[in-house]
């Protein structure tokens, strides 16, 4: 599978302060116009001469006797002293330049975004096949649509894409077991291609923030380390803050994939501290350390679905003080079939879900959920674990998935 492109923002060298060499400067501008104000100035001279004589009674004195004591000229003793000095600074343009800095040179400059190509994710080899154990029989399609049924496309689903295969199949003369599984695969790509399936990170604005949400045992915390590892691996900094207070296992089972993925983790300073502040101080450690991408484990209890609300609103409310949030993932287990979808349906309702990512796909060929959660949610399923590694991680790709599927 080819590898998605990213923006981020490029980091650059703190700009050498202007204010500094300003300063400087007018230090040595200081003296420069002293000098050309004292150049012209011979009248202090004869102030100065002009005191010694004071004293003396006036009917002594003749205004002949004044005129040689005038004689002296000093002037020409600090013009030699700082000349240098001063024609140096004069036919330095560079100076005038600095302490009269263009506009463009105060102001801060937009930040620069950079492509940045993450690491290549192939899921095809763990995606089971819909005919592991069933041969695909091209003289009566209308198995197929039994075999979609099971695989939790939903009937609905299942006799549209059944109805269309025989279209095709009908049109083109397709008649061999390759030839059908090949306008299979191509009906299922197109039903589930989406151009909302690549995660949001691409306007720049860091840190990126995600929220992953999901019931206990689906993968959550799995999936948070996988997908720590894969952007370390991109040469992102990535901050993971362990928000699932209610369990301590849940923390320490996050700080263990962090570890392992190179990620900076926050957790809590006390046990059962409030999931919130918890999220609130790993986001406000990202900024902090200039991080790319903040991950937040929160809490999976739909017992009662008031308290999640509670929580997750919170959470958001308090997340958005510092930053935007990028994504909310919901976590699904895809071997729990049509409940999977159930799941998602009372998560979508309280946590405003952007995507989707789908585990242990390794496990089971009903793989269909994917189908029915994009067409009854309208949700885009985004990533798929194909595996307990922590490689096995991929983004969805419809066609590498529907190929998976009916090979």
């Amino acid at each position: 599978m080819a590898g998605f492109l990213f923006w981020k923002k490029k980091r650059k060298d703190e700009p050498e302060a202007v204010a500094e060499t300003t300063a400087e400067v007018a230090e040595v501008a200081a003296p420069v116009e002293e000098l050309e104000g004292a150049a012209p100035a011979p009248v202090q001279v004869a102030e100065k001469v002009a005191v010694e004589p004071v004293a003396v009674e006036p009917v002594a004195v003749e205004p002949v006797a004044v005129e040689p004591v005038a004689t002296p000229e000093p002037v020409s003793v600090p013009e030699v002293e700082v000349e240098p000095e001063v024609v140096a600074s004069e036919s330095e343009p560079e100076i005038d330049s600095v302490v009269e800095p263009e506009p463009d040179l105060v102001s801060e400059p937009e930040p620069e975004l950079i492509a940045v190509e993450l690491p290549k994710r192939s899921a095809r080899k763990g995606i089971r096949s819909l005919f592991s154990r069933i041969k695909f029989d091209p003289e009566n399609l209308d198995d197929l649509e039994d075999i979609l049924i099971q695989a939790d496309f939903g009937i609905d689903a299942a006799t549209s894409i059944v109805d269309e295969v025989k279209a095709r199949a009908k049109k083109s003369g397709a008649e061999s077991e390759a030839e059908l599984k090949k306008i299979l695969a191509a009906v299922i790509a197109e039903s589930l291609e989406r151009e909302d399936k690549a995660l949001k990170l691409s306007d720049g604005k860091l840190p990126y923030v995600f929220l992953v949400v999901g019931v206990n045992g689906v993968g959550k915390t799995t999936t948070i380390g996988k997908l720590a590892n894969w952007l370390t691996e991109g040469e992102w900094s990535v901050v993971i803050g362990a928000a699932d207070t209610f369990r301590a296992a849940a923390v320490q089972q996050v700080a263990t994939w962090a570890e392992r993925a190179g990620a900076t983790l926050i957790g809590p300073k006390t046990e059962g501290q409030d999931p919130a502040s918890v999220a609130f101080e790993s986001v406000e450690a990202a900024i902090k350390q200039d991080a790319d991408i903040v991950i937040v484990d929160t809490a999976g209890r739909l017992q009662n679905k008031t308290d999640l609300m509670i929580e997750l609103d919170k959470i958001r409310r308090v997340i958005e003080k510092q930053a935007a949030i990028s994504e909310v993932l919901l976590v699904l287990d895809a071997t729990t079939g049509q409940n999977g979808l159930a799941q998602a349906k009372a998560f979508a309702e309280v946590a405003k879900v952007t995507g989707v990512v789908l585990t242990k796909l390794d496990g089971t060929a009903k793989g269909g959920i994917v189908f029915s959660i994009q067409r009854e949610l309208g949700i885009p399923v985004k990533l798929v674990g194909v595996g307990e590694g922590i490689n096995d991680f991929a983004f969805f790709d419809a066609q590498e998935f529907a190929i998976g599927l009916v090979s």
